[in-house]
């Protein structure tokens, strides 16, 4: 009997922490990044990144979005770039938000070269062309297949993969003729094995990075299809790099383990000042 009350409260302590580290602050994650010599960057460029937001109780109310948009602003970033799945689509919630209200604190994000963002695959189950239209009216630049340049800096934004709105070589195509640094901006990691090399870096999220990662065995789940190959932090090919965040919200259960929820600040550097590239 002890040890059936034993296994109970554990069971629950275990729960508690789940859904504490879910709602708790997220992890901030440096990254330098240098394009390389034939890259003209004027002066360091930092980029955040900023995704799998899932605005839905009980671990991220608009609230708890409003704090972490402070975090940012006090980065001080020259481009905020926002990975998708704003909202969530599962029913396992205790409060849905409307579009308006779970959006809202998103439009008091500051950065000096603009905000950039793709949708997810929740973004698209629930209603994509109403989550694209209020970023719009927050100030903010929706790329479905398409390409911008921000200063020295130019993002392709890959539509969602996991829905199968991806075209990579409509925004590869794009992002070579806009010149600059090229950084490839998507939900789902993915299309990392199809990015054309003239990328170096890619930037995603979608994995959660497995959002519950058992000890030993590991994540249980990555909605990956090529399971953990790329469910977290910086993977390498070659000379290409991909970011793959946490992300600060949860899907399906409002539950982390192991895999606290993060962001990342990348400062692209001018290559003359750069040092080994590294990750933390």
């Amino acid at each position: 009997m002890r040890l059936t009350l034993t296994i109970i409260a554990g069971g629950w302590l275990l729960l508690i922490y789940m859904l504490l580290l879910a709602g708790s602050e997220p992890v901030v994650r440096h990254f330098q990044y240098s394009p390389g010599p034939e890259s003209k960057i004027a002066r360091k460029q930092r980029i955040i990144l900023l995704t799998d937001i899932h605005v839905a109780g009980p671990d991220m109310p608009p609230e708890r979005l409003a704090q972490i948009v402070e975090t940012i602003n006090k980065l001080r970033p020259d481009i905020i770039l926002l990975g998708g799945d704003f909202v969530s689509a599962s029913k396992l919630i205790t409060r849905r938000y409307d579009i308006v209200t779970a959006l809202r604190p998103i439009g008091s994000l500051r950065a000096s070269l603009g905000i950039i963002a793709v949708l997810g695959n929740h973004d698209h189950w629930l209603n994509a062309v109403a989550v694209q239209n209020e970023l719009s009216r927050l100030g903010i630049t929706t790329l479905d297949n398409h390409a911008v340049r921000r200063g020295d800096i130019s993002i392709g934004g890959v539509d969602d993969d996991f829905t199968a709105q991806a075209d990579i070589h409509a925004v590869a195509r794009e992002l070579k003729s806009l010149g600059g640094v090229p950084i490839l901006l998507s939900h789902s990691p993915d299309i990392f094995p199809a990015t054309p090399t003239f990328i170096g870096l890619v930037l995603a999220g979608h994995t959660h990075c497995g959002q519950i990662s058992l000890p030993i065995i590991g994540p249980i789940f990555t909605a990956s299809h090529h399971g953990r190959r790329f469910t977290c932090g910086l993977i390498k090919n070659g000379d290409q790099q991909m970011i793959v965040s946490a992300g600060v919200g949860t899907s399906i259960l409002p539950l982390r383990l192991g895999a606290a929820p993060d962001l990342w600040v990348i400062d692209i550097l001018p290559h003359a000042n750069a040092p080994e590239r590294n990750h933390q």
